[in-house]
């Protein structure tokens, strides 16, 4: 245990802090906004996986308003979650080990309210019209997606499972 602190400790701040900025760079080049993007790299690259405002803030050398913003949105899509600090008002933003899973299954819920619609726009449009025939391929897309998402989570738990133990808290 001693070890792996000290170990923790000898980590070049800068090496760290380019690891932080490379993984934000390619998750806004993926749509995320920046700002969340780089509080959730912070996050994801620190040893207990949760930091308070003032810590992201100073990490990342940005306003008390950039971290809220921020935390707000990766709360929102179910990317980071807040816990109070044992004893005291201030927040600690944490990600956990299955943040991919949520942000899926998040994902999902937003799939099936387009298939929703989709199938509402087929009806109103007409099936035969050109229209209608390519949102019923949309629609048939989403479908197809949704369920290979479904299998496919059920495949990483098992996968989970194997690899790293039932003993394993993917909220670690």
């Amino acid at each position: 245990m001693r070890q792996a602190a000290a170990r923790a400790n000898d980590r070049d701040p800068e090496a760290v802090s380019r690891f932080v900025e490379h993984f934000a760079a390619q998750l806004v080049e993926a749509g995320l906004p920046r700002m969340p993007a780089r509080v959730f790299a912070a996050l994801l690259a620190s040893d207990t996986g949760a930091l308070t405002s003032a810590e992201l803030g100073e990490q990342l050398k940005i306003s008390p308003a950039a971290v809220s913003g921020a935390v707000r949105y990766l709360a929102q899509v179910h990317m980071i979650s807040r816990e109070r600090e044992p004893g005291s008002r201030r927040e600690r933003y944490r990600v956990h080990g299955d943040q991919w899973y949520e942000a899926l299954t998040n994902r999902e819920a937003i799939i099936r309210r387009w298939e929703d619609a989709l199938r509402e726009g087929v009806t109103s449009l007409g099936p035969a019209t050109p229209a209608g025939r390519r949102l019923a391929e949309t629609l048939a897309f989403f479908e197809f997606v949704e369920k290979e998402v479904a299998d496919m989570m059920e495949r990483w738990r098992v996968h989970r499972e194997q690899r790293f133990g039932s003993g394993t808290s993917a909220r670690d």
